[in-house]
Order: structure tokens, then sequence, then C-alpha cells
């Protein structure tokens, strides 16, 4: 498990064991950057997801503490357990499937605002000076992509993908695959995928979104 995956399993076990209660203050960023190795952002990062998951919340100046909500939050949480038993290569092959299958819909429902998110997730990928951002930015991009479907459900199973994504696994499996090189070409394709959304073209849009998944399920799996 790397770092950032044990500060997240950390958290939750002290949720889950009723040693941080409702209202409780976390640790500042400082001392958990400070306690798993972390980068301030990657922490920042983590906490976030915790705070759009309901399990605590985050007032400026005051601190980070366990949300009100938080239990019932953790029965909704394990109703998605599946995640923490997908497999990188299940994972892609459910990718496969269903990024090409939503392209219809995307084009059909999608609005300004949804291709301004794109952007903006493109331009936050390409000025990253981590790995780890430029990962998180890469999952924001697919999930305002299948946001743009405007369909709840899909949009709950690319939620679902992205917890996959933010496993332990998944991350060891990227930084050894991660090369510059490798970077710029999804970078590439990410922005061509866009442009092709844009355009309302399908057809094109399909083949580039089956195209970016196959290579980077060769560049992961070897296959």
């Amino acid at each position: 498990m790397d770092s950032a995956a044990a500060l997240r399993e950390t958290i939750l076990d002290k949720l889950h064991s009723g040693a941080w209660r409702p209202g409780h203050r976390l640790p500042t960023e400082r001392a958990l950057s400070e306690q798993f190795g972390l980068s301030r952002s990657t922490v920042r990062r983590a906490l976030a997801e915790l705070k759009r998951l309901q399990l605590i919340t985050q007032t400026v100046g005051s601190g980070t503490y366990v949300a009100a909500q938080a239990s019932a939050a953790l029965g909704a949480l394990q109703q998605h357990g599946t995640a923490v038993a997908t497999s990188p290569a299940e994972l892609m092959a459910a990718r496969l499937a269903l990024e090409p299958a939503i392209i219809e819909m995307v084009i059909g429902n999608a609005t300004a605002l949804d291709f301004q998110r794109m952007d903006e997730c493109n331009v936050q990928a390409e000025a990253a000076t981590t790995l780890e951002d430029f990962e998180h930015w890469d999952g924001a991009l697919h999930e305002a992509i299948a946001d743009a479907a405007h369909n709840r459900l899909v949009a709950d199973v690319f939620r679902l993908m992205n917890q996959v994504r933010a496993l332990g696994t998944w991350g060891v499996l990227k930084r050894r695959s991660a090369t510059p090189e490798r970077r710029l070409s999804y970078q590439r394709e990410h922005r061509a995928l866009v442009a092709a959304l844009r355009q309302r073209d399908a057809e094109h849009a399909r083949a580039l979104c089956r195209a970016h998944l196959m290579h980077v399920r060769t560049n992961l799996l070897g296959a």
C-alpha cells in the first residue's frame, strides 16, 4: 500500500473503530504530511475525497472534523466495497466496455460548462509536477466526461471506478509504467478526445476513447 492509500485507510479505520467520532478534530495537513511522508497537495486531495464522501467537514481557519453524518456515509461506502477487491485488469476491462459506450450520451447532453471542466482538467494535468497530481487530474477528466452524460447512474459507476484508481495497486502499476513520453502521449490523447466531443463527432470520439484506453492498458499490463 502506498503512503496516500495508507493515509486514507488510517482515517477510515479510525472512523470504523469509533476512535474518531463526529466532531472530532483531525490532525492538521502539516501533521499528516509529516506522518505519512506526503506532499501537502496529496494530503489535501485525500481529505477532499473524504469530504466528498461526507465523512469529514472542513472549516477555513478552524480545521478538519469528522462529519455529523459520518456513520451513515460509512455505511454507504461499505456498499461499494467491491472497489477494494477489483484488480487493475478488471478495471481496465470495465473501462474499455463502458467509456466508449457513453460517448453518444455525452455528445447529446454535454454543456458548455462540461467542456470548460474538461479543459480545466487538461490544463491542470499538463501543469502537474508530480505523477500523483497528474493521475488525479487524469481521473478527474474521465469523471468530468462521464458527468457530461448527465445520467446519475453513469456518474455513480465512474466514481466507483475512480475509487479503484485511488487504491494502492493501481498507483504501483502507474509508477512502474510512467515515463515522460507516455505522459505526453496521454495528454495529447486527452486533448484530441475532448476536441472530438466538442465537435459532436461520435464515431471519432469513440475511436479515440478506445485507442487511449488500449494504450493505457498496454502500458500498465503489457496486454
